[in-house]
């Protein structure tokens, strides 16, 4: 199965994450970076093994197919399995190296949180990514719009920047998704409707 994004678009957003599952706080923010950021495109990169995160719920290939549901008919957005085909844990920084070599001609946005911009710094390679990729940090409650300095003055070095996405903070995640299903509690709004009948479909995150 053929799962690679187009080459043809320039400009393009890398959203990652381990989207168990993904959910209407993820769709919005690569919407939003996309109308910010004048990108022709944001590909979304499911992790394979997060590395800094516990064994996830949702096997691989669920994770993927939840992401292609959501995202099915949505301009902009695609999906991008570079990660789930690469053994071992996934780490960014080769990601980042693998989509810089494939696509030399274009410019990536890695899109992220105000929670993962203030620990990136604590990355495999974290001075590597931002001295090949541009940032786009949105609002998350209870994180400061703060980016530390030593990030700040590795990205001026090498000529990228870090933007402030103005879409408004949302409180969801995929823990408060997994809590209600395990809750016998009602998903509209949270998830798209595809996933939350994928979900049950698939009787993930019931126990």
């Amino acid at each position: 199965m053929n799962r690679e994004p187009s080459t043809a678009l320039r400009r393009i957003g890398l959203l990652g994450g381990s989207f168990d599952p993904i959910h209407s706080a993820h769709l919005q923010l690569a919407h939003s970076a996309c109308a910010e950021l004048a990108l022709d495109a944001v590909w979304f990169i499911p992790a394979g093994q997060p590395w800094q995160r516990d064994p996830l719920a949702a096997s691989p290939q669920q994770r993927w197919d939840m992401v292609k549901l959501a995202i099915a008919g949505l301009h902009g957005l695609r999906a991008c399995d570079i990660e789930l085909k690469r053994d071992g844990p996934s780490y960014t920084i080769d990601t980042v190296r693998e989509l810089r070599a494939t696509y030399p001609e274009t410019a990536f946005t890695f899109i992220l949180g105000a929670d993962q911009l203030r620990n990136l710094p604590t990355w495999n390679g974290w001075s590597e990514i931002v001295a090949q990729v541009d940032l786009a940090a949105a609002r998350r409650p209870g994180y400061a719009d703060s980016a530390p300095p030593e990030l700040l003055v590795t990205l001026a070095a090498h000529g990228h920047q870090l933007h402030r996405l103005e879409m408004a903070e949302i409180d969801l995640s995929a823990t408060r998704v997994r809590e209600r299903i395990a809750l016998g509690q009602p998903l509209a709004g949270l998830v798209p409707a595809a996933v939350a009948h994928y979900i049950d479909q698939h009787r993930l995150y019931q126990h």
